[in-house]
């Protein structure tokens, strides 16, 4: 049986454990006797410890996984596990040194875990640990963050599924807060329902606690559980008061924090600029939602509020080309514009930016706040498509007047390329998750910035060294700044904190005496120096290049290793004593956040990817060398095997043969938010004990609504007809390559275009133009006709007319291959080939020894399979129903099939 988290974006979020056993075992073979997870909150800053205590009811050894994530804000800090009266404990590395140190324990035949960040979004830990017969073992995690106020409240989200009622479970959260706790409340599924009589909560003047100590009998019968126990969450949120206009400032032991959030100031008028993408790839919900969002947020402008509204594809274009001011007339009229965007074209990101800085500067308006918010899905494709000059042209033209916003929508965009503008340009990046509340994730982000009370924030600290960003272009209602750092000399009494901003027409200075309060705590204020030093270290880096950017970088690594942070460039290590059955864990991929089966399947592209890859294995399988555990049925996946009495090597990772796919693990994979990063192929997994079959390769066709996708698998040595529209001119082939992917793509295009990509080169033909681009090249981008081609490192972005087609390049073990991928879905009725497939319907029919699906009134009969989407880099493993190719597509195979390109 097997578990995993489900994301969730939350302002600050704390996930329980999560403890995945083999899908073998029966329930009463273990027990979680003891869960507990403690969180203490000292002046914003938690500290959480989760604490699960399992015994093995089994008359034989078996393993026990411990799996957990946590927030993109959190630090792991600390892991330990008891067993046999011993103490393991874990270690902080460098990544390198971290995964040589895993290297040697899993050479010496040793059990090793090892957690990495993954990306900006979450960390994940996963190790396990042989049990022996009727013993115990305890798992303690702990890790750290820095709450951030939003919307005027803190708020701490805990979640649990231990998955199976347990008799000692316990969530105890402890805050203090000098300035005292102004309101406390407790939300969540977690309280409501019989559980709601499981929490109490408390105040009293500078604390507060929250228990949630619910019963066996409540743990099965709460609205958030079934017969597995507890699945939901806590939601503990509260805020402090607020008397005194400099803040709450704290030190200790020569560290000092300050936390800034003034009350009673007058709303300063805004000049907001949207600017919105509306290229062929925001098709369908993503439009819709964009629309929706646009039409809450403009009835939410003062009247005072003036605001523009741009929208790009491959050109920009306005609803008026100077600001206009909110008045309920104005406001209407722009309602009608947003009701009427309409997808289509390409990515003109740099000129639409640069019209909408121009808006702002142009419109200059005393005692108001300016703010520029873009929101896009993909990478720029038209006008200046250099990432590096756009941030460039954009710098130039904003001239730190004004913040940046930039909202990514989904997982095609390249967020980095978003993070990175909006920090040279005093904003900040988020995603918007492709799901159905994604409207409600745009307007809440607005709703953040919606209320400007101060401009040009200084924050001024005579006898302080070691700071914090202390300069902030804007501060909102609702929100708090926070710097820390040292006392020159630990000398409180030439320390003298004060802040310089504008508020409306006038300059404010917020200057108190004796506003210093002592801590009790003396690592606490340290610490959160600390964290929020890295954190700001991390997104400085990002900025930079050359030696600057390696000294940031050394310098983000010694507070990292000092502090036992796990971090972007550390890891995290438990060796555990060698037993008779061994378990092998490879670390997460150090990509951005895996997204949701949801989010994958509501990609526009019908052709997904093919079979699983060992990188990719690490996030749904557990690769057990065992004498004891038997074989796990899974369906046979295409490839070759290994030879008899050995285990079939897997792009350098030698597995068991006895592979075991957890299908009740998280199926996701990771994304690193745009498909022009690295990717990898994913090859095939066979026991030895499986006949050799042909060569074949798996493709996965989307499903409608949440359903899992169709899988199914072609012969490895044919040609395919992709995509043909006889209306644009436009043809795709591609040549399997006998083993992995596409060896070769030929587009022809408006009769004369071709462009022809193999695994060497990029070739373009135009009449008499030609022009070959080796993939080893830098970037390039050429037109030709109609047709623009972006040549990137591993990636061709082809844009024909109103068509986007990338052609990825994978590699694996020195091979490469191709792969297609088709940006936006295909209107055309008369469309061809498998790129052009649509999203299939089914019903389930449920057999009582299979599973049928019913398409089109015909019922199939399917296996539970896994298959690797290749349109995320790396790929992503998602679950899906295996069925035979003329099944999924409805029409015989030799319908896609051509004799030449």
């Amino acid at each position: 049986m097997g578990a995993t988290m489900d994301r969730t974006v939350l302002q600050v979020s704390i996930f329980g454990l999560l403890l995945a056993f083999g899908t073998t075992q029966p329930k009463d073979d273990w027990e979680i006797y003891s869960f507990h997870i403690n969180s203490t909150v000292i002046s914003r800053y938690a500290t959480t410890v989760i604490t699960s205590r399992v015994v093995n009811r089994k008359d034989e050894p078996q393993e026990i996984e411990f799996h957990v994530r946590i927030p993109k804000n959190a630090f792991i800090s600390k892991f330990r596990m008891f067993m046999d009266d011993q103490v393991y404990d874990s270690v902080v590395k460098a990544k390198e040194d971290a995964q040589q140190q895993y290297t040697e324990a899993v050479s010496r035949g040793e059990s090793a875990g090892i957690v990495s960040s993954v990306g900006r979004t979450l960390e994940e830990f996963k190790t396990s640990v042989t049990v022996a017969a009727l013993k115990k073992v305890t798992f303690e995690l702990t890790y750290e963050e820095l709450l951030k106020r939003r919307l005027g409240k803190y708020e701490l989200q805990i979640h649990a599924r231990p998955m199976q009622t347990v008799k000692d479970f316990k969530v105890d959260v402890h805050i203090q807060e000098e300035a005292g706790v102004n309101f406390l409340h407790v939300n969540g599924g977690l309280s409501t329902g019989a559980l709601a009589n499981a929490v109490t909560k408390a105040i009293a003047d500078k604390q507060a606690w929250v228990h949630f100590y619910p019963t066996v009998e409540q743990q099965k019968t709460c609205d958030s559980c079934g017969e597995e126990g507890i699945n939901g969450d806590l939601a503990i949120v509260y805020d402090v008061n607020r008397d005194k206009s400099l803040g709450d400032i704290k030190t200790s032991s020569g560290y000092f924090v300050h936390h800034f959030a003034p009350s009673q100031l007058s709303r300063i008028p805004k000049n907001v600029v949207f600017v919105i993408d509306k290229s062929g790839s925001m098709h369908g919900k993503k439009i819709e939602q964009t629309r929706t969002a646009l039409i809450h947020i403009l009835n939410d402008l003062a009247e005072e509020d003036f605001f523009g509204l741009i929208t790009f594809d491959s050109t920009v274009s306005y609803w008026k080309r100077e600001l206009v001011q909110a008045n309920s007339q104005n406001v209407k009229n722009a309602e009608g514009f947003a009701r009427n965007i309409i997808e289509r074209g390409g990515t003109n990101i740099n000129d639409a930016l640069l019209d909408g800085s121009r808006m702002l500067n142009d419109n200059p308006r005393n005692g108001s706040a300016s703010i520029l918010i873009l929101l896009t899905d993909g990478d720029p494709t038209s006008g200046v498509v250099n990432l590096g000059q756009i941030h460039a042209n954009v710098m130039e033209a904003i001239q730190d007047k004004f913040p940046l916003y930039c909202l990514g929508f989904g997982f095609d965009v390249n967020f980095n390329f978003l993070e990175k503008l909006s920090l040279q340009n005093n904003g900040v990046a988020r995603r918007i998750y492709a799901d159905s509340d994604a409207d409600l994730q745009l307007k809440g982000f607005y709703d953040e910035v919606a209320n400007p009370l101060l401009t040009d924030v200084t924050m001024i600290y005579n006898g302080g060294a070691n700071l914090t960003q202390t300069n902030f272009s804007q501060y909102y209602n609702g929100s708090e700044i926070v710097v820390a750092g040292q006392i020159i000399d630990n000398n409180i009494e030439t320390f003298v904190p004060r802040v310089v901003a504008i508020s409306r027409n006038a300059s404010i200075v917020f200057s108190e005496k004796n506003s210093i309060a002592e801590s009790t705590d003396n690592s606490n204020i340290q610490r959160v120096w600390a964290y929020l030093t890295v954190k700001q270290l991390l997104k400085k880096e990002l900025q930079l290049s050359g030696a600057e950017k390696e000294k940031v970088k050394n310098e983000t690594l010694r507070l990292s290793l000092k502090y036992n942070f796990v971090t972007p460039l550390t890891s995290m290590v438990v060796t555990k004593p060698t037993k008779d059955n061994t378990e092998v864990l490879h670390k997460p991929n150090e990509e951005a956040p895996q997204p949701s089966v949801r989010t994958t399947l509501g990609r526009n592209n019908p052709l997904l990817g093919s079979v699983a890859h060992d990188s990719l294995v690490r996030h749904s399988t557990r690769v057990l060398h065992t004498k004891r555990r038997p074989v796990s049925g899974i369906p046979a996946l295409a490839g070759r095997s290994g030879s008899p009495g050995h285990p079939p090597s897997l792009g350098g990772y030698v597995l068991s043969a006895t592979p075991m796919l957890d299908m009740d693990h998280d199926m996701t994979g990771r994304s690193s938010g745009h498909v022009h990063k690295r990717l990898q192929h994913v090859p095939n997994i066979l026991a030895t004990s499986i006949p050799v079959v042909p060569p074949l390769i798996r493709f996965l066709l989307q499903a409608e609504s949440q359903s899992l996708p169709l899988c199914f698998d072609i012969p490895a040595q044919i040609r395919l007809r992709l995509l043909l529209l006889p209306s644009a001119e436009l043809s795709v082939n591609g040549e399997l390559d006998g083993k992995r992917g596409f060896n070769k793509i030929v587009v022809y295009f408006s009769t004369t275009c071709i462009i022809e990509v193999d695994t060497r080169r990029v070739a373009i033909h135009d009449g008499p133009f030609g022009k070959i681009l080796p993939w080893l090249t830098g970037q390039e981008t050429i037109t030709a006709g109609s047709a623009t081609v972006i040549k990137r490192d591993k990636e061709v972005d082809i844009t024909l007319g109103e068509t986007r087609l990338i052609i990825l390049l994978h590699g694996n073990a020195g091979e490469k291959y191709l792969w297609p991928v088709l940006k936006q879905q295909i209107s055309d009725n008369n469309a061809e080939g498998i790129l052009a497939q649509k999203p299939v319907a089914y019903e389930e029919v449920q057999q009582p020894l299979s599973t049928k699906l019913k398409i089109k009134d015909q019922e199939i009969s399917v296996s539970r399979a896994m298959a690797a989407d290749y349109s995320f880099s790396p790929a992503v493993i998602l679950p899906c129903w295996l069925m035979s190719a003329e099944s999924a597509l409805q029409a015989r195979l030799s319908d896609f099939t051509i004799f030449t390109l």
